[in-house]
């Protein structure tokens, strides 16, 4: 019996030191998705001021002591853009994108499937995603990074209408070294703001965006016009702007 009390006593500290870091982890974890939420209601009407990335971004700049690489941002409104800008980054990122609730679960499906055969891991992030990403993540593929995106992607498309969506991506989107938004990259590659680009303008901008340290809109490579001619392509078969106009 004296032999159990001290095994109990022992025990009691243990398990206070384990109550108290599973009440912190919760409070912790509480007060991050409240915090999460409150932003993305804010951000529904309030430009973001910066993005995780670009911070990022800024930071990795420092580091390197290359000042001249520094971040190039600025929000530009829905209204200052041709409509060619939206429907050329749905062509060639998410056509699925006026009807998913965030998560393209067929497109995740093709991803797995080419896995599968090929041994390579392609993207299927969503535009709603990828919003989420820039916002407030960092770049990577693990499983809790992951798992906090699929719930602000959530929490965004509840919050969010398709457009708000749509224009925020517009301008957090990196569409070369530090340059963020289409505000920035148009003045940057095609001297003219964004509400004065014409359909290939806009599509080669669109055809950067999974490369963009890589490839140049002002530029472009035999790959990248061959992408734009595609996203071309994709914008007429979709039904140009007016494909949007319900957002």
């Amino acid at each position: 019996m004296a032999r159990t009390r001290r095994l109990k006593r022992a025990r009691s500290p243990i398990r206070r030191a384990l109550r108290r870091i599973a009440l912190v982890a919760v409070a912790t974890t509480l007060i991050a998705l409240g915090l999460s939420a409150l932003f993305v209601v804010v951000l529904r009407w309030v430009p973001p001021p910066t993005t995780a990335f670009i911070l990022q971004h800024q930071l990795a700049v420092r580091r390197a002591g290359q000042p001249e690489r520094a971040a190039r941002y600025r929000w530009t409104e829905w209204s200052e853009m041709t409509p060619e800008l939206a429907v050329a980054v749905v062509a060639a990122e998410d056509q699925r994108f006026p009807d998913h609730h965030g998560l393209d679960f067929e497109a995740i499906g093709d991803a797995l499937d080419e896995r599968r055969t090929s041994g390579r891991l392609r993207g299927a992030s969503t535009i709603s995603q990828q919003v989420a990403k820039n916002l407030f993540l960092w770049p990577g593929r693990s499983l809790v990074r992951k798992g906090i995106e699929g719930y602000l992607t959530v929490l965004i498309e509840l919050v969010w209408s398709k457009r708000r969506i749509l224009e925020v991506y517009l301008n957090v989107a990196e569409f070369g070294d530090g340059v963020y938004g289409v505000g920035v990259a148009s003045e940057q590659f095609f001297g003219r703001p964004p509400s004065r680009l014409d359909r290939s303008q806009a599509a080669l901008l669109a055809a950067v965006l999974p490369s963009p340290k890589r490839f140049n809109p002002r530029e472009p490579s035999a790959y990248v016009r061959e992408r734009r001619d595609w996203i071309l392509a994709q914008m007429d078969q979709l039904g140009g702007a007016g494909f949007l106009k319900g957002l």
